[in-house]
């Protein structure tokens, strides 16, 4: 397969700052987790392929600030959203508190008749994991690329693709005489 055959997954990784997100991404792309906390500003983006289900898939990971400041970027951020994981630390209830609120703002986003039916189809996971212990990452990851997929394949046809538009040759009128 050609990258550009590969079907693309934009996954999202939301929730309140300073709960892990980066080292989540870092830790699943590259594989090493650091100790020093740097803040995103804005957002952030990392892309892996991987293979679900015997079939190549290529992960667009977005990283976003948690900080209210960057709340207004949501519509963009969100757009094309096949998955988000919604991120919390287990040591913070206030983090855990606030995944209502992050899961509302992404339903509003990508707009919320597909994504609940989405949703309920699919179920939700709940998977603890550390980007510092190393502990469940790839499962998430690996979870999450299978519900894009699936949500991918299941819209492939409503997207417009694989649909061929062709032009039917028109039959020669018949000649016609006119009359006075």
């Amino acid at each position: 397969m050609t990258e550009w055959s590969t079907p693309h997954l934009k996954v999202i990784l939301i929730g309140n700052s300073g709960v892990g997100k980066s080292s989540f991404m870092t830790r699943f792309v590259h594989h090493r987790f650091t100790k020093l906390y740097r803040a995103t500003i804005g957002v952030d983006f990392l892309t892996k392929e991987i293979t679900i289900d015997k079939r190549s898939v290529i992960l667009q990971i977005w990283d976003t600030a948690g900080t209210e400041r960057f709340h207004s970027l949501g519509t963009t951020l969100y757009r094309g959203a096949h998955c988000c994981l919604l991120v919390f630390d287990v040591t913070s209830s206030v983090s855990f508190d606030a995944l209502d609120v992050w899961k509302k703002e992404f339903l509003v986003q990508v707009s919320p008749s597909k994504a609940q039916q989405w949703c309920s189809e699919i179920g939700a996971e709940y998977l603890e994991c550390s980007a510092k212990e190393d502990i469940g990452v790839d499962t998430t990851f690996h979870s999450a690329a299978r519900a894009a997929l699936q949500y991918l394949i299941s819209h492939h046809v409503e997207n417009g693709e694989d649909i061929q538009i062709t032009q039917k040759q028109q039959e020669k009128p018949p000649n016609k005489k006119c009359y006075c």
